[in-house]
């Protein structure tokens, strides 16, 4: 009985982390609004914003993003894209609340995010540019939870992913 209840307790923790989606409805992010760069980025045609496929920490392999994300508070995520960018010289840089907003798939959760184009996307809040108006410690972020939107503790550990203008 011990080793059903634990098949049983691992079958459902896996299909918790498993990302759900709608069927009905109409896709926010589907695979036909972007377009492979072939360098592990990819172009939102909707934007003209290039995004990378991966979290930083993470490492486009050819078809998915393999490693592990790395949280970044909000100073140090501002510094890490000034980094990457100073390596490659092609803009990149910290997105704000409705460029990373734009790439949700509001269809799925866990996470809310196309897979296919953004795979192994961490489903968590991730690092907007956008500093809250109304008090200095704190900026915007997106939950690839669900979608939403809110604004965190510039000292909190956050999930990062950059994005340039295209011809950047």
């Amino acid at each position: 009985m011990k080793r059903y209840m634990a098949l049983f307790t691992m079958l459902v923790s896996f299909s918790a982390l498993a990302q759900t989606c709608i069927s009905e409805g109409i896709e926010t992010a589907a695979d036909s609004e972007f377009v492979d760069q072939g360098d592990g980025s990819v172009l939102h045609v909707a934007t003209d914003l290039v995004w990378q496929r991966c979290a930083l920490g993470q490492t486009w392999d050819g078809t998915s993003c393999s490693g592990t994300a790395v949280k970044y508070n909000w100073q140090e995520a501002l510094l890490k894209a000034q980094e990457e960018d100073s390596t490659v010289l092609l803009g990149w840089r910290l997105p704000n609340i409705k460029e990373l907003a734009s790439i949700t798939e509001r269809q799925c959760v866990r996470p809310a995010i196309n897979d296919t184009i953004f795979p192994n996307t961490p489903p968590d809040d991730f690092w907007t540019s956008t500093p809250s108006l109304e008090d200095p410690l704190r900026a915007w972020v997106v939950a690839f939870f669900n979608a939403s939107h809110s604004i965190k503790e510039k000292d909190r550990f956050v999930y990062v992913r950059l994005v340039r203008t295209q011809g950047d």
